[in-house]
């Protein structure tokens, strides 16, 4: 792999890690409890299957980036794509690719409607635009898992401060001011064809939610993985790097009426 570097944006030292390619990059964008390490090979993947350049990163207060000055509020995720757009500047990216997984699909349909023009294409694993009941119980679960099994220690390879990435999570999600979180009334600012990935056993988010972000954004296609959790690019790595790379090419493709070489 790739080893990671790291670049101030607005003050802040995020950790970085870019795989070479030609043509316009993806910006990958990590789940809640993610950091460059935790995408693994994937973004090598990915860049073998698309051929542009892939840029992971980790979020302030992630991995090897400098901490957050606070703790997170219920507002997290606007401030998250607020530095994605402070990241693209200061990158030097005015058309990009966004792939997100998990909070990160939230994240890069913030940045997607707030920059239209920016954003050529969307690929969203575990995508989700509002809470739902089902990932508060995974996410109780997981607290508990937290603070009786080996979960600390697996976060405290990949963060410098696993016990906070882990409560801005777990408590944001819990709280009561969060229960009626939803996005939606933004995802109608968002133009880039979008490919909404799912695990048909994913124990956070159900399909409605896949059903929410179809209903308002025009040019949607939807991949439902069997035997597939909450990462599919983790547990189905191959097929989803292809069918992401098909999604990208394909967009550029339209873009410019030139068929994908794929």
């Amino acid at each position: 792999m790739e080893p990671s570097e790291f670049l101030t944006v607005g003050g802040v030292r995020l950790e970085m890690r870019r795989i070479e390619g030609s043509g316009t990059p993806i910006l990958l964008l990590h789940e809640a409890l993610g950091s460059v390490s935790l995408w693994g090979s994937y973004p090598e993947r990915l860049a073998a299957a698309v051929g542009r350049p892939v840029v992971a990163w980790s979020r302030q207060g992630f991995g090897r980036s400098d901490p957050l000055p606070e703790p997170s509020g219920p507002d997290f995720l606007d401030r998250a794509a607020d530095q994605t757009l402070a990241l693209l500047a200061t990158l030097g990216i005015d058309e990009v690719h966004l792939y997100g997984h998990s909070d990160g699909t939230a994240i890069a349909l913030l940045v997607a409607a707030r920059a239209p023009a920016c954003v050529r294409s969307l690929v969203l694993e575990a995508p989700h635009v509002s809470a739902e009941p089902g990932a508060l119980d995974a996410i109780r679960q997981m607290r508990t898992r937290f603070e009786t099994g080996d979960l600390r220690e697996r976060l405290a390879r990949h963060h410098n401060d696993p016990d906070t990435v882990f409560e801005n999570w777990a408590g944001i999600w819990l709280d009561p001011r969060f229960a009626d979180w939803s996005i939606e009334d933004q995802l109608v600012r968002v133009r880039a064809p979008t490919l909404l990935i799912h695990g048909q056993d994913d124990s956070y988010f159900s399909t409605d939610q896949l059903r929410r972000i179809d209903a308002i954004i025009p040019a949607t296609g939807v991949l439902i993985l069997p035997d597939c959790g909450h990462s599919p690019f983790r547990e189905q790595a191959e097929g989803v790097a292809k069918a992401a790379a098909q999604h990208i090419l394909a967009s550029e493709a339209a873009a410019s009426d030139v068929p994908p070489d794929l």
